[in-house]
Order: C-alpha cells, then structure tokens, then sequence
C-alpha cells in the first residue's frame, strides 16, 4: 500500500465539500464547532461574567454542569426510544443549544447561566455524538476516516475562533452578546436538518443501558461540585464522602451488571485495560485546572481577556502538536511515549505554581512566557499519549466490546473533565478564592490548586510505567 502524504490528506478532505456532500459535511461539522467555540468563549468570559453579575463561588460549576449535561446527551443517541431518528435527535440538540445560549444571554445572575449552560451540554453531547453516527449515513465508505479527520481539525481552528469571539466580548457586560449570536446559528441549523440529513437509523428496538451506573458516576460528580460551593466544612467533608461512595457503588453496580458501562475488565486494576481508562481519567482531571488559568491571568498578572483566552487555548495547541509529533510510535515506544506524556503534564501542571501564584500587575514578560511554556507543556504531555492509550483500547477490548470500549473512551473523556472542574472548584474554593478573596487569596488559591493538581498526572504516570513494565 502505496504511503498517505500530507497532499493526498488534503485532496481527500476535499471530498466532503463537493456539491452533494456540502451542506451535510456544514451541519455535521458546524455541531462540533459549536461544542468546541463554545469551550472557549466560556472559558474566556467567565472572569467577566463573575465580575458583572457575582458568582465566584458557583465558578468551577459552569463547566462541570455543561460536561455532565453533555455526557447525557451522548448517552441518549445510544439509547433513544424506538422510532426517533438520528436527524429528529439533531433538530432537538440544536435547539437544545439555541435555547441554553439564550438562557445564558439573559441571566440576571450565576444561577441561570447554570441552568443555561446545563440546557447547553446537552444540546452539545446531541450534536457531537451525531457527527459521527450521521458518518455512515451521508458518506460513502471511502470518506469515514476523512469526515473523522475533519471533525477533529475543527477542534484546532475553535483553540483561535472561541477565544477571539469571548475576548472581544468580555468587556463589561457585553459577554451576553457572545451567547446571543449562537442562538440564530442553532436554530438555522435545527430548521435544515430535517431537509439536509437523512433520517439515519430509526430503531426498532431499545438498546439496554447502564443506567444505574451512569446515575451513580452523574450524581458523585454533582456532589463533587455541591462540596466546592458549600462553606461549612462538614458538609463539604460528607459532600466528598457521598461522592466516593458513589463511585464505589458504580464500581459494584458495573460488576454485576448485565447492562455494563465499560468493556470486560475495565473495573479491575489488575486489567492492563481499567489501568489505561484510569490513566485517560486522571490525565484529564488535572487537565481541567485550566478552567481557572483565565481568571488567575487577569486578576493576578493584568492580562486583557482576549490575550488570556489565547493563553489557555495554547493548551489544547500542545496537545495537537504532539499527537502529530508521535502519531508513528509503536510497540514499546508508544508505551514510553504515554510514560513521558503524564510525566511532562504532571510537571508543567505543579511549576505553574511558582508562576500563576503570584501578583504580577505588570505583566512581567518573562513570568507570563514561562507560564505560556508551561500551559502549552500541560495539552503536549496529554497529547503524547493520548492517542496510544486510544489504541491499547481497542487492542486490549474483548472481542464483540469494541464499540464499548471505543463509547466508554468517550465517557471517560468527558468524567474526567467534569470531575476535574468539580474538584478544581473544591480546591480553590477552599484555599482562598472566596476567604480572604483579593490578591492574597487568589495568589493562595492558585498555589494550592496547581499544587494538588499534579498529583493525577504523577498517579497517571506510576500506572503508565506499570504498563511499561509489562509491555517491555
């Protein structure tokens, strides 16, 4: 077999542009783009959006709601009613999304951009999932890798797109209007559907669905969250008892369960397949500490909203970078690559504490390059392994579990950045951020949190080299 050039990459994503696939190719990669702009706009506009209408406390809330709400509407694709069609799951994703954009727009405080963000998720995790499911539907065999490659390049041009949009719009309260003009883009899309995708798979049957351990592991990060924006201590401390327990009893529920969430093995350590879910799971939750890079930058270091919605973005730039960087490695090479991969997150994560922690109003160049170096090492150390952990996946995946195992990466995706934000809020909320508040809380609060956070990223590399050891 002749070898793929980067040219013949191109010609072949061309493809899905031409006269008969255009629209489709528009609306199922216009779904992702909306999630992926949406990721950085928020993240952009929440230091204005606390500031305008108060909230801090409720912070780490505005993403965990919007991953957990998205996580539901993965799920629903999965195990819809019988007789809804994939393009009827569209229409209600889009205005899913419409609807939680202008909820968010109108918000007279941080409660109901909650709710918004929630209505949100779900719209989101809809659109998503049914980029891919549509895949088959509208391309003929040839093009699946191609609209695949596609949709993963869109995630790349929302890194500059999201924060430009929610840095022109972070001033004062005119972070509304960036909420405002995603409602006309949903509900267009939610009205062509109908008309431009075909009506995909319409069941006839109900597919069985975990859902006592999809409940447990909703509820356990819920709780996670409740227990960041509590104040008396107990309570926070029975909060993040409840929440253990809850993923024990997903634990136990997943064991005995004919229904299961996770491919055979996945809920043993001594399966080299739940050390690789583990390792995705924790790598991703110290990766959700970003959510409060923006907010550190511009309180801390006098950086304009857009420059720090284009900091935080070089994260998800690093994690692009070395997934291309290491795409070739195989075999042993592949496993020292997820090794080195937590290890560089781990690190880049726990030094950001002697440079976001700290009250530079200045903007001190040389503070504010290291951090970039740092930010930008944090996304490149995920993506280093990332991709080979994908592929041990399915490699290691029993045979007739493939498509679990590939669904349950997904999960794992996004339980590790909704327990990530849960806990990142948990963390700053109590060392700081709100008591004593002002510089010398947050230059508190941010030790702390980048401090812990690379904890998961050294537990992560211990499990990389276990399977180090065995794969060698």
């Amino acid at each position: 077999m002749a070898e793929t050039t980067p040219h013949a990459e191109i010609a072949g994503l061309s493809a899905l542009f031409r006269r008969e696939a255009l629209l489709p190719t528009m609306m199922l990669g216009g779904g992702v783009a909306l999630h992926a702009v949406e990721t950085y706009i928020t993240a952009t506009l929440m230091p204005s959006i606390v500031r305008d209408i108060g909230g801090l406390s409720l912070f780490a809330w505005a993403t965990t709601l919007y991953v957990i709400a998205s996580v539901v509407g993965s799920i629903y694709v999965a195990v819809r009613p019988a007789g809804v069609t994939l393009n009827r799951c569209y229409v209600a994703g889009a205005a899913l999304f419409g609807a939680g954009s202008l909820i968010c727009a109108l918000a007279p405080f941080m409660e109901i951009v909650l709710a918004g963000r929630a209505v949100q998720g779900l719209g989101a995790g809809l659109l998503v999932t049914l980029g891919y499911a549509f895949i088959r539907f509208v391309y003929p065999e040839a093009l699946w890798a191609k609209a695949s490659t596609l949709y993963a390049a869109v995630w790349g041009i929302a890194t500059f797109v999201g924060p430009s949009i929610g840095g022109v719009f972070a001033s004062g309260s005119a972070w509304r209007e960036a909420f405002l003009i995603l409602v006309p883009i949903a509900l267009a899309m939610a009205a062509l559907a109908p008309r431009r995708l075909p009506s995909g798979e319409d069941r006839h049957a109900v597919t069985p669905a975990p859902f006592a351990q999809i409940g447990l592991i909703l509820v356990s990060a819920m709780l996670v969250s409740f227990a960041g924006s509590v104040q008396a201590v107990w309570l926070r401390a029975a909060l993040a008892a409840a929440a253990v327990a809850a993923v024990a009893g997903m634990v136990a529920a997943e064991r005995r369960a004919s229904a299961r969430l996770l491919p055979a093995g996945a809920v043993s350590l001594a399966s080299p397949l739940a050390r690789i879910y583990l390792i995705m799971l924790l790598m991703l939750v110290a990766l959700a500490s970003d959510i409060y890079i923006p907010y550190f930058l511009q309180e801390l270091h006098g950086v304009a909203p857009l420059a720090s919605g284009y900091l935080v973005a070089l994260l998800a730039l690093g994690w692009t970078a070395s997934a291309f960087l290491t795409a070739g490695l195989t075999g042993r090479r592949a496993l020292v690559s997820i090794a080195t991969g937590t290890l560089v997150e781990a690190l880049s994560t726990g030094l950001l504490v002697f440079l976001l922690a700290r009250h530079n109003p200045q903007a001190d160049i040389a503070v504010l390059a290291a951090a970039t170096v740092l930010i930008f090492g944090m996304g490149f150390g995920v993506g280093m392994g990332w991709a080979h952990l994908v592929t041990l996946v399915l490699k290691l995946a029993p045979d007739g579990e493939k498509d679990k195992a590939s669904a349950a990466i997904v999960t794992m995706q996004a339980l590790g950045t909704a327990f990530g934000a849960a806990l990142a809020g948990v963390v700053a909320n109590s060392t700081g951020l709100l008591d004593p508040g002002g510089v010398a809380g947050n230059v508190s609060a941010a030790a702390w949190l980048y401090g812990l956070f690379a904890l998961p990223g050294l537990a992560a590399f211990a499990l990389a080299v276990s399977l180090l050891r065995r794969g060698g």
